[in-house]
């Protein structure tokens, strides 16, 4: 299927990329966007050779937030459209989260309002120096709401009251110094940060990376007698997978697993 805001390409080693394709635009989030980026997230989901996926965008900026045009229809629409049309957006946002796939977050230029949501849904981010980033809402008298569940998570609530309540921009480093980034490079060495975390995941098995990726949510939102449960059957159903079987008798026999 062709899109008309994303490029969605797949190389053979199972690599998905989706490159956000507004550039006149920061790559700005419209009605059609949030559309086709929930449909391309359920066509990675449901893929038998899709292995990971990146994120980035195409020209200056990685992602600008929503676009002003959208923003500016919605002032004319009722309550009831109101809320389902910023309930596509949760369910984009959640669709991306919820990927049993890793995804990466190839962050080229900035990021502001919903992009920095959409940082904040990516398992790895990587960054370059010169981005700069911003919770721009409030200064349009707006609220970060459909975005707040997950950079909440990603920055903790401490960095949100400060960032979400003045529209203030910061640049890369303390990005990473609050886990929006995971790593900041110099744009000459993005590309082969991201293909150095592509070849590390690419060695590990993909059931039971979409399994830690559950493990993850599950032990981050229950209590400990929750999760001496959880995690013991966890494990002990991994022993029991082709996988499990596969990764040990490879490692025994000093071979390479079948998913290299």
């Amino acid at each position: 299927m062709e899109y008309k805001t994303i490029d969605f390409k797949v190389d053979d080693r199972g690599v998905a990329y989706v490159t956000f394709n507004r550039p006149e635009v920061h790559n700005a989030m419209s009605a059609v966007f949030i559309q086709e980026l929930q449909h391309i997230c359920a066509a990675i989901e449901v893929s038998n050779t899709i292995r990971v996926a990146v994120v980035s965008g195409a020209g200056e900026s990685f992602c600008a937030g929503g676009d002003l045009k959208w923003m500016e229809s919605n002032l004319t629409k009722s309550r009831a459209k109101r809320i389902e049309e910023t309930g596509e957006l949760a369910a984009m946002l959640a669709a991306l989260n919820g990927l049993s796939k890793p995804l990466i977050g190839r962050i080229q230029g900035p990021a502001y309002g919903g992009g920095v949501g959409m940082i904040s849904v990516c398992d790895i981010t990587i960054g370059v120096s010169t981005a700069k980033f911003g919770l721009t809402e409030v200064k349009l008298g707006l609220t970060p709401a459909t975005i707040s569940p997950y950079v909440v998570k990603r920055i903790g609530a401490g960095n949100a009251r400060r960032n979400f309540f003045n529209s203030r921009i910061f640049g890369a480093a303390e990005a990473k110094t609050i886990g929006l980034l995971t790593e900041v490079v110099e744009a000459d060495e993005l590309d082969a940060a991201i293909e150095k975390e592509l070849k590390m995941i690419l060695k590990c098995a993909p059931v039971a990376i979409a399994s830690t990726k559950k493990l993850i949510d599950y032990v981050d939102s229950h209590g400990m007698q929750d999760n001496r449960i959880y995690t013991a059957a966890n494990l002990a159903d991994a022993w029991e997978t082709d996988e499990g079987k596969e990764g040990i008798d490879a490692f025994l026999n000093k071979r390479k697993a079948s998913w290299h």
